[in-house]
C-alpha cells in the first residue's frame, strides 16, 4: 500500500486495552522511524471524555509511554473512512464494527492478535474486572502485536 498508514485500536470502553495498544503501537514506530498516525477508541461510548484506566495508566508509564493525557471515544463512521487500518482487541468488538461498517469503508479491519503469527484468533483479554496483574499481560500482548504489526507495515 502506499501513502500514510493511520491504525485506530478499538475495545469496549476505550480506557484499557486499546489505549495500551495505542501506546504499545506508538512506541513502536517511533522506535522504528515510522510515520503512522496512531489512535484507540470504544465501540461504546460509555467513558468518553474520560482519561484511560489508572492501572493502564500506571502499565503505559512504567514502559515509559505515559496516557494518562488520552481521553477516551466512540469510534465514528469517518474513523472507516480516516484509518487504514481499524484492529479491534477481541472477537465481539470486530463483529461490532464490521457490522457498523459504512458502506464506503476504506480501512482493513480486523483482530489485533491475528497480526501474531501463531496467534490468529485470540483475543487480547479484557483486564478491567481483575487485578493489576491483568494489566501486564494485556501490556504483553499489546506490546507483541505492535511489533509484529509495525513489521508487516514496514514491509
Amino acid at each position: 500500500m502506499s501513502g500514510r498508514y493511520a491504525v485506530l485500536f478499538v475495545c469496549l470502553g476505550n480506557i484499557c486495552r486499546s489505549p495500551l495498544a495505542e501506546a504499545a503501537f506508538r512506541q513502536e514506530v517511533e522506535r522504528l522511524g515510522m510515520d503512522v498516525e496512531v489512535d484507540s477508541a470504544g465501540t461504546a461510548g460509555w467513558h468518553s471524555g474520560k482519561a484511560p484506566d489508572p492501572r493502564s495508566c500506571a502499565v503505559a508509564k512504567a514502559k515509559g509511554v505515559p496516557i494518562d493525557h488520552l481521553a477516551a471515544r466512540q469510534v465514528t463512521l469517518a474513523d472507516y473512512r480516516r484509518f487504514t487500518h481499524i484492529f479491534a482487541l477481541d472477537e465481539d468488538n470486530l463483529a461490532v464494527l464490521q457490522a457498523r461498517a459504512p458502506a464506503d469503508a476504506t480501512a482493513e479491519i480486523g483482530l489485533l492478535l491475528d497480526c501474531v503469527p501463531g496467534r490468529e484468533g485470540e483475543e487480547v483479554a479484557d483486564p478491567y474486572y481483575g487485578d493489576a496483574a491483568g494489566f501486564e499481560v494485556t501490556w504483553r500482548d499489546v506490546s507483541e502485536a505492535a511489533r509484529a504489526l509495525a513489521e508487516r507495515l514496514r514491509g
